[in-house]
């Protein structure tokens, strides 16, 4: 054990009290092994100058370059004095800045043409980079020094540093520390270190820190990834043993049950992606061990048509755009039924469907159609799926589209006429009333009248078609004609195709069924699917049909098809006998959720005692606002068992509330919960529940391999119901305020066309104070703002209810302006987001409460105040509350921070993309992954320190297999002693315990 005691040995033995507690303090190291740890960022060669023009903005940083100049500058009437020195390396300048006394040695030792390090942080003034009072080191003079003499003809390495340490002085500090490095433990087993031609760990250590070439730093960096990966993995991979090993019971669906009586009322069809995950979650809930699945993406997906879409109504077509609730529509079966909800979807990609008789349907990508073809049968698919999978392999279309059974309809226009003889006369070339070819009473006519109707036309101006007996042609029908005499065909279950004839017009063939009260016709009256055409943008729409076939029939009498993933899960535990914990993050989306699921369930969530002969069962809502009586309903509900279904917020977690028997927790918004909640929920369970995590926030395959290795991942990457395109600009509020003033008068624009707009801030404001600078006291000369430079302070962030006050007396002067943030009281909260639902309110000014499950179509616009200070999953998230009507949305993002630094370039990402996959890459890769097993998010302390997930997927990917296999036939290590050890020093007693809990 003395080996492994040498690297905890602590660094004030070895390095003095000082350093050692700089180390600690700012830099997290401790012990001996921490700093051999601390690896360097990068390396300088001598003759190789740092790139300038990549400088982080605020940001403490270590530079190599040439002073270019050296200036003393005076203030204050000649009283102050400052050295400016510009630093040059070919790809950006950077000014230096020295204040008082502190310019005499670097205004002697910054001579143009010198070459040093440099280290500070990184300020903007005057819209130039610069560093105030940097460290520095002279790298071309003063050989005896330690730090240039080590690295004279070396790679010098740069550290990870801090105001209070630089670069250089840490390379000292590892100097002292790296003969330990020879009693460092190896933690991979030999087989697999000489199988993947890995460098002993010792050398590794000795080469990522005074390397001799850059094939040196190639060789420890493959190595030093490899541990990282490989433990990680160990970890994750015993967690998924140990899970596996523990006893849960077995949630089998259960057939007739609140599930299929759900899913018979569901107003659309599960898409073919959410019925796949639905698939793999039922799977896992029907085994004797615990269910870890992470479900991550958008959980709904909106089947839309363009609005000037035609839907059959028993009056005949209506456009699309004026469905609404009620309204009756025919479905296939001949039938009819009522929209029983309408879902504006923005503008989306729109297609075409060219069918074989020359008809067109147009959808978006999403729009399921019942199809058939001869290997298969009918089946029901997406456009998308169409268009990927349209011919066989011989070439020729794959899919049909059966007609739509004929069906009696009438417009209420009187039709005084014999339809036959109108039929004859209008075929003869004779005009019809209302001066157009058909009037619209015989077209919207019964099925009797319509065909009479044809047959009139046909008598008067057809011919047959060669030996098909049910073909007739007429010839050189004018537009109008043609368009009537196919639309008849197609209403009654047939098919007509239009070409141009010769002499003008149009030749018209058509083919009606016998016995159209009898059906559609049979498969001879299938419509091939011949192309799918792209169209463009459009706005479009979905509704969903209160009929259990949930079709309806759209232009061209095509019969077309209109959808929920944890809810079904849950239901599908409650018909197991079980109970369902839904815990959401705010009360806010805990509520919006109990609504939603209660409103989806409708009586079903009004059943009465659990696993009884009801089809239902009671779902109930529970958070810390409610009321003493209704918080005792509850908590009574739920330890008898007669609520299957609960979903609540922290609440849920406390000790009062107990359940009957808790089968399922399922987790909304994972990134919102720390691991002890999910623990103390799951601990209620007579046995350990199943663990259901969901988050909209897209996560990288290898990020979710890595920091949710002990999940199972599923993922629904399609478009969320209810969504338009989003907009998103950067409003640079300092550079251009005229840009800020347009942004008001967009908000006031979109109210004025009856919107609403939604403008999110960083801080609640009030009584809420922003932490004070750490720094010297008052006092202290040094600290008074003596300089431009000082009095460039950052202001502390913008505060929703300073922003109100100045938009409510200012730009946005005569709206309604309401504010919503966390320290509201729950009914105030509540009554807020109630009148901005209904439009009472036109501008709602909130913190990120509003961040998750706040859903109000009619908002279109959203400006977030010093956007910079949020992160980049955050902003997609906040943007995501706008653009879910049939209006598109707009997001602008404010900010004072100049155009070349960082944050904005992080801003202009997330404005270029509403991909949430490739925004999360970005984000990670700007924040590191944070401590993948412990709390900390923020990238300081992680367990990471070579690895980078986004960059090493195939060393996660290997590393993954090569644990799991390692664990199968050794799960306690007993054959690796030194990776038990490394296990131990990477999982601390807290990481232990978060591990555990998971």
């Amino acid at each position: 054990m003395e080996r492994v005691a040498a690297l905890d040995e602590p660094l004030k033995k070895i390095l003095g009290g000082t350093t050692a507690k700089v180390l600690a303090e700012h830099l997290g190291l401790e012990t001996v092994g921490d700093l051999l740890h601390h690896y360097p960022r990068r390396y300088a060669e001598r003759g190789e100058l740092t790139r300038l023009s990549d400088l982080p903005l605020d940001e403490h940083v270590t530079v190599v370059a040439q002073v270019a100049d050296a200036r003393v500058l005076t203030f204050n009437h000649g009283r102050g004095q400052r050295l400016e020195v510009t630093l040059t390396d070919g790809s950006g300048r950077l000014q230096l800045v020295f204040f008082g006394k502190g310019i005499h040695k670097p205004h002697k030792d910054l001579l143009p043409g010198r070459r040093a390090m440099f280290a500070g942080k990184v300020s903007v003034f005057n819209r130039k980079l610069q560093l105030a009072h940097p460290e520095y080191e002279l790298l071309d003079r003063d050989a005896d020094n330690g730090v240039v003499d080590a690295f004279a003809h070396q790679l010098m390495p740069i550290y990870p540093a801090c105001q209070q340490m630089a670069s250089w002085k840490i390379a000292k500090a590892v100097d002292a520390v790296l003969p330990s490095a020879q009693d460092a433990v190896d933690p991979l087993p030999p087989g697999l270190r000489e199988g993947r031609a890995l460098i002993p760990l010792t050398e590794a250590l000795l080469k990522i820190h005074r390397p001799g070439t850059k094939a040196d730093i190639a060789d420890a960096r493959a190595r030093l990834k490899w541990d990282e990966a490989f433990v990680l993995q160990v970890a994750l991979a015993r967690r998924r043993f140990a899970d596996s090993q523990l006893p849960a019971a077995p949630r089998k669906l259960t057939p007739g049950g609140i599930l299929d009586a759900f899913d018979a009322r569901l107003p659309f069809t599960l898409t073919e992606g959410q019925t796949k995950v639905s698939r793999e979650i039922f799977d896992d809930l029907a085994t004797e061990h615990p269910m870890h699945r992470l479900l991550q993406g958008e959980v709904g997906s909106g089947k839309a048509q363009p609005l000037d879409a035609l839907v059959l109504t028993p009056r005949g077509f209506r456009p699309m755009g004026e469905m609404a609730l009620g309204t009756e529509v025919v479905v296939p079966s001949g039938g009819t039924a009522l929209v029983d909800g309408v879902f504006p979807q923005g503008e989306r990609e729109v297609w075409r469907l060219v069918l074989s008789d020359g008809s067109t349907v147009e959808c978006d990508d999403e729009h399921l159609w019942i199809v058939a073809s001869r290997a298969t049968g009918e089946r029901v698919l997406t456009t998308r799926a169409l268009r990927a999978d349209l011919l066989d392999d011989d070439g020729r279309p794959r899919w049909s589209i059966a007609p739509a059974t004929p069906v009696d309809l009438d417009d209420g226009g009187p039709r005084p006429l014999d339809a036959y003889e109108l039929g004859r006369t209008v075929g003869a070339g004779g005009a019809a009333p209302a001066g157009r070819a058909v009037p619209d009473a015989y077209r919207n006519a019964p099925v009797k009248d319509r065909r009479a109707l044809l047959a009139g036309l046909l008598d008067a101006g057809g011919e047959p078609l060669g030996t098909d007996a049910a073909a007739r042609v007429f010839r050189a029908a004018p537009a109008p004609l043609a368009a009537d005499l196919a639309w008849l065909a197609r209403s009654l279950g047939g098919t007509a195709r239009s070409a141009p004839a010769a002499g003008g017009g149009h030749d018209v063939t058509v083919a009606v069924p016998e016995e159209p009260e009898e059906g559609a016709g049979g498969d001879a009256f299938r419509r091939t699917v011949l192309a799918v055409e792209h169209v463009g943008r459009r706005p479009v729409q979905c509704i969903s049909v209160a009929h259990p076939s949930h079709a309806y029939v759209t232009d061209h009498f095509t019969v077309t098809h209109n959808t929920m993933v944890a809810l079904r899960a849950m239901l599908g535990v409650v018909d197991s006998g079980g109970q369902a914990a839904m815990l959401a993050p705010t009360e806010v989306l805990a509520q919006q959720h109990h609504r939603s699921v209660t409103e989806m369930m409708g009586d079903l969530a009004e059943g009465g005692m659990l696993g009884g002969a009801e089809r239902g069962t009671k779902v109930v809502l529970l958070t810390g606002s409610m009321g003493a009586a209704a918080r005792r309903q509850a908590l009574l509900d739920l330890v008898t068992g007669e609520a299957g279904v609960v979903i609540g917020t922290h609440a849920l977690i406390e000790d009062v509330v107990q359940f009957h028997d808790l089968g399922l927790v399922v987790v909304d918004e994972q990134h919102r919960f720390g691991v002890e909640q999910r623990d103390a929920l799951r601990s209620k369970g007579k046995q350990p529940p199943h663990l259901l995590v969901m988050t909209a926030t897209p996560i990288p395959r290898t990020v979710a391999m890595t920091v949710f290795g002990d999940l199972e991942t599923s993922v629904l990457d399609q478009l969320p119901a209810g969504r338009s395109p989003i907009a998103s600009h950067v409003v640079p509020a300092k550079d251009k305020p005229h840009f800020l003033a347009r942004a008001w008068e967009r908000v006031r624009e979109e109210v004025a066309a009856g919107h609403q707009a939604y403008v999110v801030c960083p801080r609640i404001g009030d009584d809420e104070e922003p932490p004070a600078p750490k720094g010297k006291k008052a006092k202290d000369p040094a600290a008074q703002p003596s300089s431009p430079e000082d009095l460039a302070e950052k202001r502390p962030p913008l505060a929703v209810l300073d922003i109100a006050e100045q938009l409510g007396k200012g730009p946005l002067a005569g709206l309604r302006v309401a504010v919503l943030h966390g320290r509201m009281a729950p009914d105030d909260k509540d009554d807020v987001m109630r009148r901005f639902a209904a439009g009472e309110l036109d501008v709602l000014v909130a913190t990120t409460v509003i961040e998750v499950g706040v859903n109000v179509p009619n908002a279109t616009v959203m400006v977030i105040m010093d956007a910079d200070r949020f992160g980049v999953s955050q902003l997609h998230q906040l943007r995501g509350r706008v653009g879910r009507g049939a209006a598109p949305g707009l997001c602008l993002l404010v900010s004072e921070m100049p155009e070349a630094s960082p944050a904005r370039a992080r801003l202009a990402a997330v404005a270029a993309t509403l991909d949430g996959f490739e925004l999360s890459r970005i984000d990670l890769e700007q924040r590191r992954e944070g401590d993948v097993l412990g709390q900390a998010q923020s990238g300081v302390r992680s367990s990471l320190r070579m690895l980078a997930v986004i960059d090493d997927e195939e060393v996660i990917t290997a590393a993954r297999e090569e644990a799991t296999a390692l664990v199968a036939a050794d799960p306690e290590l007993t054959g690796c002693p030194e990776l038990r050890t490394a296990l131990s020093a990477l999982l601390d007693d807290e990481r232990e315990s978060y591990l555990d809990k998971g």
